[in-house]
């Protein structure tokens, strides 16, 4: 099985022609929030629908960056992770979205126990699932991932309590636009693929026996 994810569009889909071949050939696609400027469903809606037009298996959540009305809307339309897992063949996927609070008072910012309570709430879901792939928004905290231009680690603790606690084989993150990169809690692969427009994406793979994950360029 393929995978592939991508977050932080923020309405920008003008790399979607390049990566075309890629997305109508996987088996499922993962939009791991920050659909949006600021916005709601009138601009969530025409990214998703460009998605679902080369491939119809989309999973997505919102991110801090998007309002109330993108999650009310990938809730209407039957693919929120949002505090929700689903089986996909023999793979779990379960999120938690928004963000943990910000100095900037962005859309959709919620509290560390939030966090806590929708990734658990989404994981007990799938928690028999033979691969349980985690896609929190903001990533977990001290990481490679979670470090902002000077240095600071900004990510969730909670997610990070969280992957230490359960173990997911993937966590897919985002947020972080500055922090594109890999890392490992444990046995947990930890991947951020930064902006889309920037060109990178996460590519995962797993059969019965294994699971990988890594970052991919577009171009």
């Amino acid at each position: 099985m393929k995978i592939i994810s991508f977050g932080d569009i923020h309405e920008d889909i003008s790399k979607l022609p390049l990566i075309k071949h890629i997305v109508e050939k996987a088996d499922l696609i993962i939009i791991s929030g920050d659909i949006t400027n600021c916005h709601g469903k009138k601009h969530a809606e025409p990214v998703i629908s460009a998605l679902k037009k080369i491939n119809n298996n989309v999973y997505a959540q919102y991110g801090n960056m998007d309002t109330s009305a993108v999650n009310n809307y990938l809730t209407d339309i039957g693919i929120n992770l949002h505090g929700k897992g689903y089986f996909f063949g023999d793979v779990g996927v379960f999120g938690c979205g928004a963000s943990n609070p910000t100095p900037f008072n962005t859309p959709s910012e919620i509290s560390e126990d939030e966090i806590a309570a929708n990734l658990l709430k989404g994981f007990d879901m799938v928690k028999d699932a033979r691969w349980k792939i985690m896609v929190c928004h903001t990533p977990p905290k001290d990481t490679a991932v979670d470090r902002i231009s000077n240095g600071m680690h900004v990510g969730s603790g909670a997610a990070r309590d969280f992957i230490a606690q359960q173990k997911p084989h993937v966590c897919i993150s985002g947020h972080i636009h500055e922090a594109k990169g890999k890392d490992k809690i444990g046995d947990t692969l930890i991947l951020n693929a930064g902006m889309f427009r920037d060109g990178w994406y996460i590519d995962v793979n797993c059969n019965e026996k294994t699971i990988s994950a890594d970052l991919r360029s577009i171009a």
